[in-house]
């Protein structure tokens, strides 16, 4: 009996001996070797490669206020549990990541509180108002789904809550959920950077003012260097020449990225000269392109106006890099709505809302992450696009669409407000969605190519190239897709795709922004956005209906699963004992 119970002692020990060791061993071999196990269906606990690099980079403290605390609906209390985790995932691979989560309705003194809300709001945040039930009836709170990040002395609002136009509550936590690696790697990413992107604005052939593209161009100037440049057919408008010290001369493009946004005037050869080679070289960009002239503000003393061609010389140059813009116009039964003066009554105006069919709201055309998750983007006076085939290969990716209901009118088109007197038709709309904005990238041909002069050809100043590098462009058949609205009646710029009249918000904004962030820094950083999260949020109907049963599951059946465990066991060591 006393050399079974030494033998037992000895293994027990022996097995402790063991474990241990091995303990120590794992631990000094992790102490070496990094790694993670994401068991996750979706993988939520994954960073791209992207994320990784851009962490890892990281010399200083990145420090995240986030506004995501206090009493909230439990759908917030969910996307505030996927920002930390998410914030914990970005510290696995930094050091140099901080965070705090801050209430900033904590204080019980309303002035107090009110200071702090317009701190933030002059910070850039947004709040937002709920209406939650309770059990003293409906109950309005202001949340703050926003955070603050820090890096150095430079300091980038971000929201964290995506809402979108005709998307349930929780779909919108979800997309929130799912983008906020993009977000947080992005804010990281352009406030770390040394060197701000160049991009600009192109002048000269009637472009839209800064004024129009005012909203746009704040947006953007937080990541990118913005300029605005007329090419006035100066040969070194785009590219730059450098000469060495062997007296060869180097060329390079000015600018990562250029925005040609509704031209009016037609272009010169020299200038489309230049635009090209740019593109040779590996330049990028963003075509905003009216095929088709028509404005509202011809409607603004006329019960009509007409549609025209308008020709910018430019459809050779799409053709030879693979699209044609259609000249017509598209009229969408899934369209945005006008406000119309209908009469006056007690001394003021009558406003009612008219769908016009001339404002179509355009929906992703295809998976592509630069409209992917964002809200329909509002057109005005668009017009199709067509691949064009070729034996190039050059990628042709369709981006935005019209609707299944959809019209297509040849210019010139006769323009007239008594459509809105007459009833919705389906049948009036019977064409398939036409695609309006296209995505090319690969190596372009020269427009230009076979057809200049040997002493062009052979120039070193001029450096033309017939076949160019790698590059992309986005084409998009509606300029003023870009174009921001002023308030009435006092004039300033409103943020871009928010409509005054009918106070709603499209994605135009978003898609620009995405846009030129695929242009200037490739897929890399855009594509965190196509991850998938499932946010899973509780059925609060149930939850109320049954609140003692769910009160019971979870803090009397834990207990007594632990009392008859300990019962089981202790009869079981009793009988193994007892022998």
């Amino acid at each position: 009996m006393k050399n079974e119970r030494k033998n037992l002692k000895r293994n027990q020990l022996t097995s402790f001996v063991i474990t241990l060791v091995i303990i120590v061993v794992v631990n000094i071999i992790a102490s070496f070797v990094y790694t993670r196990f994401d068991l996750t269906s979706e993988k939520r606990y994954t960073l791209s490669d992207t994320s990784k690099e851009i962490l890892k980079n990281l010399d200083d403290y990145v420090y995240f206020r986030i506004y995501l605390e206090g009493e909230f609906p439990a759908g917030f209390k969910k996307l505030r549990k996927e920002t930390k985790e998410m914030l914990d995932e970005f510290r696995a691979y930094s050091k140099f990541i901080d965070y705090d989560f801050i209430n900033p309705s904590e204080s019980n003194d309303a002035a107090e509180r009110n200071e702090t809300y317009k701190i933030l709001y002059q910070s850039g945040l947004n709040p937002t108002e709920l209406s939650i039930q309770t059990k003293d009836g409906a109950q309005q709170i202001v949340i703050w789904p926003c955070a603050l990040v820090s890096y150095k002395n430079k300091e980038l609002p971000l929201d964290l809550l995506d809402t979108q136009v005709g998307k349930s509550s929780q779909d919108a936590l979800n997309n929130s959920a799912r983008n906020l690696e993009y977000k947080f790697i992005s804010a990281i990413k352009d406030l770390s950077q040394r060197d701000k992107p160049n991009i600009a604005f192109i002048e000269g052939h009637g472009e839209l003012t800064d004024k129009e593209v005012y909203d746009i161009t704040q947006s953007l100037s937080k990541k990118y260097n913005v300029d605005r440049v007329a090419i006035n057919e100066q040969i070194t408008a785009l590219n730059k020449r450098t000469e060495r010290s062997d007296s060869s001369i180097v060329i390079s493009s000015r600018y990562d990225a250029i925005i040609i946004a509704k031209p009016t005037k037609p272009f010169s050869e020299k200038d489309k000269f230049i635009i090209d080679q740019y593109i040779m070289r590996g330049g990028k960009v963003l075509w905003l392109i009216d095929p088709v002239f028509a404005t509202m503000d011809s409607l603004q003393s006329s019960e009509s106006t007409m549609g025209n061609s308008l020709d910018l010389r430019l459809d050779d140059m799409f053709f030879k890099y693979g699209v044609r813009l259609n000249k017509n116009l598209l009229l969408d039964y899934n369209s945005a709505a006008i406000a119309l003066r209908t009469g006056q009554m007690g001394g003021q105006a009558q406003i009612e809302y008219f769908r016009w069919y001339y404002f179509p709201l355009l929906n992703s055309a295809s998976n592509s992450n630069i409209v992917k998750n964002i809200n329909p983007i509002k057109a005005d006076f668009v017009s199709s696009i067509d691949p064009v085939v070729s034996d190039s290969d050059v990628q042709k990716i369709p981006l935005l669409k019209t609707s299944d209901y959809t019209k297509v009118s040849a210019a010139p088109v006769f323009i007239s407000l008594s459509l809105l007197r007459q009833a919705p038709d389906t049948r009036m709309f019977a064409q398939k969605g036409q695609n309006v904005a296209y995505l090319l990238k690969g190596k372009f041909e020269s427009l230009y190519a076979n057809r200049m002069t040997s002493a062009i050809v052979e120039s070193e100043e001029i450096g033309f190239m017939p076949s160019g590098k790698e590059t992309s462009m986005i084409v998009v058949a509606d300029g003023d897709i870009i174009k921001n609205q002023f308030h009435i009646p006092k004039g300033y710029p409103l943020p871009l795709g928010f409509d005054q009249y009918t106070q709603v918000t499209y994605g135009n904004k978003e898609f620009i922004e995405n846009a030129i962030s695929y242009l200037v820094d490739g897929e890399g950083l855009i594509s965190i956005r196509s991850r998938e999260l499932k946010i899973r949020l509780l059925d609060m109907n149930k939850v109320n209906d049954n609140t003692m049963l769910w009160q019971v599951v979870n803090v009397i059946v834990p207990s007594a699963l632990v009392v008859v465990f300990g019962f089981i066991m202790a009869i079981i060591r009793k009988r193994k004992f007892t022998k």
